[in-house]
């Protein structure tokens, strides 16, 4: 059951549902939150079930949740007794009800949600038979009966399509580069019309031109069926030749011949022809057969890609592993008795190796032999054309000789020939640079004009295309060759298993008890399982509080550091105040006049004399004079810089001017 709890709440923690569910929070669910979990995942395979348990009644909710489980076909664990349980477990929300079939409809929701597709028009109505009476019932009925047949037929197709690897994207493309490649054609048709109809006698060349057309087919027409003829003539020569030699070894046979060995050979004959139509030939009637399954079942199958590879090879590796590692057990246990059975197979196998070794190097040599007699009876057939079996006496010889002159003269005026086409050649590969050049010429020509007329790379592109459906071609070859390759690698890997498997029959023995101690020690996992996982969430449950309670410890303290901080910084600011004030306190009480002049207070006092003064004198004498005025004003306030002195003079003389006219 823990297992079961920790498969759904993964399920539902993941696409498309993200509940964020853990073992405590889903098993503390509320019966109405539990049915509203199980609706959403109904809803997920049929979308018409996307429904607010809190807007719907609950026996709605039953019939609605139990015709969809009827059609999908669950099957609750049961009787008739346990069926009316689980109708009322569904309808209350009961956990041992829900689970089971939350566990259910997780495992297989792809293709729950194909067979909800096909339910929706694939279960038929029931027509009473009253109603079919009707002729415009029956034939409604009728019309219905074959429309799900066709789509039946339509999703079976569709299926076969989907799963032999074809893109809709990919056949798109393809019609939309044949449509490019159609629209070019007529374009350029059509511009060779305008081109043509303006030369004369357009309708007659036409007419020609089909008329070559016609002969030209023809032609290609009688020398496919020239070949053909000639092919023909070739069998039929060398099965006449083949015939010939079995004629004349037959006649040899029978010229020197006794019938004590024509017998033992017709008899070793016998023995061979049946080794090979009784063993070998089954035998490589069976293979042929099996490769011929698996390469079906290999086409059957969608394009496998590099990783589908990798995964297939990686699989090959672990089974090897494992073939190993039982050989290895095998052999140390090292039992009598299968030992010495283990070495009467190996010399069965190995004679029977043996034997069907000879029996294919046998029928290599005789087709060997077949091949050098109807070589030689070729070189025989040459020599007779060339003359060369007979030698050469008297007249003869100088008529050869006579015949080798004529051949020299002739020699020397192919020889001469040969030297002028030499000449030609590099005339020609001369002319072949020029030509390169002026194609060069011509090639920045026109994208000049591509330029000008706003069609720039159109040339280069044309070329792409060529040199890229060129490569296209090429790497289709490259993919026929590598799947040639993997099916000779695959035949090897076939053969290499089966032998596996023989070598591997004691072993599986051997398994099944390790199974069954297998399937013990699951049983016991199972059981400490569930203690553990019962153990693991009260744990759980007490780090959470245990958790809390620590993060609200730590805010305390960063609380409260964070107040002590505060009150440090407030402490040093006290403390440079209070030096502050004890060092102005000094300086007011110490006898040192320099001190004295130091502190805040003096300098306070000191500005406050001056301008009590300077306003007392602005009142007893407001007519002085300017200069007087200015030149007191400016000894209290000496001037650093003559820029300085300049502002000081206008400012007494404005504060001079303003106490003239207050008095």
């Amino acid at each position: 059951m823990s297992d079961q709890i920790k498969f759904i709440v993964d399920s539902l923690n993941k696409e498309p549902f993200r509940k964020n569910y853990n073992l405590i929070t889903f098993d503390s669910l509320e019966p109405m939150q539990l049915l509203q979990v199980l609706s959403d995942v109904l809803a997920e395979i049929d979308p018409k079930q996307l429904v607010d348990l809190r807007e719907e009644m609950p026996e709605q909710t039953a019939k609605r949740m139990l015709s969809l489980l009827g059609i999908l076909k669950y099957k609750p664990s049961g009787n008739a007794t346990d069926m009316s349980t689980f109708r009322q477990g569904l309808v209350i929300g009961s956990k041992p009800v829900i689970y089971p079939v939350l566990h259910w409809l997780l495992q297989r929701t792809n293709e729950l949600k194909k067979r909800a597709y096909l339910a929706r028009f694939l279960i038929k109505l029931e027509v009473p038979s009253e109603f079919l009476q009707d002729e415009t019932v029956a034939d409604t009925n009728k019309q219905y009966e074959e429309l799900m047949e066709a789509f039946k037929t339509l999703h079976k197709e569709y299926e076969q399509l989907k799963a032999s690897g074809f893109s809709t994207a990919e056949i798109r493309k393809d019609i939309s580069a044949m449509e490019e490649e159609k629209d070019q054609l007529i374009k350029r048709v059509e511009h060779l019309k305008k081109r043509v109809e303006t030369a004369q006698n357009y309708q007659w060349m036409l007419k020609i031109a089909r008329q070559l057309r016609v002969e030209k087919e023809r032609e290609e027409y009688l020398a496919q069926q020239k070949q053909e003829q000639k092919n023909q003539l070739f069998y039929a020569v060398q099965r006449l030749q083949r015939v010939q030699n079995q004629l004349k070894s037959m006649r040899q046979a029978a010229a020197d011949a006794k019938p004590e060995s024509l017998m033992k050979r017709l008899e070793e004959e016998i023995k061979f022809n049946l080794y090979m139509v009784t063993e070998k030939f089954p035998k490589e009637l069976e293979n042929k057969k099996k490769e011929l399954h698996f390469l079906q079942k290999v086409v059957s199958e969608p394009a496998m890609g590099h990783s589908d590879l990798h995964e297939l090879e990686s699989k090959i590796n672990e089974i090897n592993t494992e073939i190993n590692q039982l050989i290895e057990k095998k052999m140390m246990r090292n039992e009598p008795i299968e030992g010495k059975l283990s070495l009467y197979r190996q010399q069965a196998s190995i004679i029977s190796r043996k034997k069907e070794a000879k029996a294919e190097e046998l029928q290599e040599a005789k087709e060997k032999l077949a091949s050098l007699e109807r070589e030689a009876s070729l070189k025989r057939n040459q020599t007779r054309e060339f003359d060369g079996t007979e030698v050469l006496k008297g007249d003869e010889f100088k008529r050869y000789v006579s015949k080798l002159r004529s051949k020299s003269t002739v020699f020397k005026k192919k020889h001469q020939i040969i030297a002028e086409l030499k000449a030609e050649f590099g005339l020609l590969q001369r002319t072949e640079e020029l030509l390169k050049q002026r194609h060069e010429n011509i090639q920045q020509q026109l994208q000049t004009m591509e330029e000008k007329k706003g069609i720039s790379g159109y040339s280069y592109t044309q070329e792409e295309l060529e040199r890229v459906s060129a490569l296209k071609s090429e790497v289709d070859e490259m993919k026929g060759r590598t799947l040639d390759d993997m099916s000779e690698m695959v035949k090897k890997l076939n053969s290499l298993v089966s032998e596996k498997k023989s070598a591997l029959a004691s072993v599986i023995k051997e398994l099944r008890q390790l199974r069954q101690k297998c399937q013990e020690l699951t049983q016991e996992c199972d059981e400490k399982k569930s203690q553990y996982d019962s153990c693991a969430a009260g744990l759980e449950s007490n780090r959470s509080k245990l958790e809390q309670e620590v993060r609200r410890l730590r805010e305390e303290c960063l609380q409260e550091e964070s107040r002590y901080h505060y009150t440090n910084c407030m402490i040093k600011n006290l403390e440079v105040q209070l030096r502050r004030a004890t060092d102005e306190m000094k300086a007011y009480i110490s006898s040192d006049q320099q001190e004295k002049r130091k502190a805040i207070r003096e300098q306070y006092t000191k500005n406050i004399a001056e301008q009590e003064n300077l306003g007392k004198s602005l009142t007893q004498s407001p007519r002085l004079e300017s200069s007087g005025l200015i030149s007191a004003h400016c000894n209290l306030h000496p001037p650093e810089t003559s820029g300085k002195t300049k502002s000081c003079t206008r400012k007494s003389w404005s504060k001079y001017e303003t106490s003239k006219n207050v008095a």
